[in-house]
C-alpha cells in the first residue's frame, strides 16, 4: 500500500476506521468520509499519530455533490485515486416490510446502494486516469440470505453485489478490480448499541454469536484485513467476488 491514495467512506468508526487505520499502517495516502465529522476528524488523527497521511471530508454518499467533492479531493490533495473502500451504510429500523414508510426506505436506498453507485461512478474515471485501481464495496452476509426485519437493508446489500459484479465487468479489462466484502455480525456499534443491541442483551448477543460456526462475533480488524488483501497485488486475480468474512454464517 506504499503511497496508494485510499477512499474510505463511513471512516468515523468501526469497520471503516479500522480499514482507514489498516491502509494508513500499510503506508496509504487516506481519504476519510463520512457525514460525522467530529468522529471522522478523530480517525485522521489516529492516522497521524501512528506517522500515517490523512485528510477527512465531509460526505453524505448519497448525495452526488458531495460524492464529486469527496473524489475530488482525493485527486486535488494526493494526485490521483488507486483505491476505494465504499463502506458508508445504515441498518435502519428493526421492523416488518408492511412496518416501514416510504421516506425510511428510501433513505437506507439512498445511502446503502444508491450511494455504491455514486462512489463508484465517480472513482473510476479518477482511478482511470492512472491507468486501474481496486475497489471493495462493503455488502453484508445480508447480501445473500435473508434476515427477518431488516428488508430493506437486506435488499441495499443484495443489490450492492449486484452492482459489483456489473462494474467488475465492465471495468476488468481497464484496469480495475471491483469486489465486495460480506460481514458477518461484527463487534460495531451497529450490532452491539443498535440493530439487534447485542452489546446490552447477553441473551441476544449469545443467539447471534451461535449463528455462526466459529462461536463469536467478528471484529473490525478482521474485515479491514480483508479489504486490505482485496486491494493488494495478492488478489490481482480477483474481481466480482463477494469474500464472506462471517465466521461460517453462510455455511450453515
Amino acid at each position: 500500500m506504499k503511497d496508494k491514495v485510499v477512499i474510505v467512506t463511513g471512516g468515523s468508526a468501526g469497520i471503516g476506521r479500522a480499514t482507514a487505520l489498516a491502509f494508513a499502517a500499510g503506508g496509504a495516502k487516506v481519504v476519510v468520509a463520512d457525514v460525522v465529522e467530529d468522529e471522522g476528524q478523530e480517525t485522521v488523527a489516529r492516522v497521524e499519530r501512528e506517522g500515517g497521511e490523512a485528510v477527512f471530508v465531509r460526505t453524505d454518499v448519497s448525495e452526488e455533490d458531495d460524492v464529486e467533492r469527496m473524489v475530488a479531493t482525493a485527486v486535488e490533495r494526493y494526485g490521483r485515486l488507486d483505491i476505494a473502500f465504499n463502506n458508508a451504510g445504515i441498518e435502519g429500523d428493526q421492523a416488518a416490510l408492511v412496518d416501514y414508510s416510504t421516506e425510511t426506505w428510501n433513505r437506507i436506498m439512498g445511502i446503502n446502494l444508491t450511494g455504491v453507485w455514486l462512489c463508484m461512478k465517480h472513482q473510476i474515471p479518477a482511478m482511470l486516469e492512472n491507468g486501474g485501481g481496486a475497489i471493495v464495496n462493503n455488502a453484508s452476509i445480508l447480501g445473500t440470505v435473508g434476515f427477518a426485519n431488516f428488508g430493506p437493508y437486506t435488499a441495499t446489500k443484495h443489490g450492492v453485489l449486484g452492482l459489483t459484479k456489473v462494474a467488475a465487468l465492465e471495468n476488468s479489462e481497464k484496469g480495475i478490480r471491483v469486489n465486495a466484502v460480506c460481514p458477518g455480525f461484527i463487534e460495531t456499534a451497529m450490532v452491539m448499541e443498535r440493530g439487534v443491541q447485542a452489546g446490552s442483551d447477553r441473551e441476544a448477543y449469545e443467539e447471534i454469536a451461535a449463528m455462526h460456526p466459529i462461536g463469536r462475533l467478528g471484529t473490525s480488524e478482521e474485515i479491514a484485513d480483508a479489504v486490505v488483501w482485496l486491494c493488494s497485488d495478492g488478489a490481482s486475480f480477483v474481481t466480482g467476488h463477494p469474500l464472506m468474512v462471517d465466521g461460517g454464517y453462510i455455511a450453515r
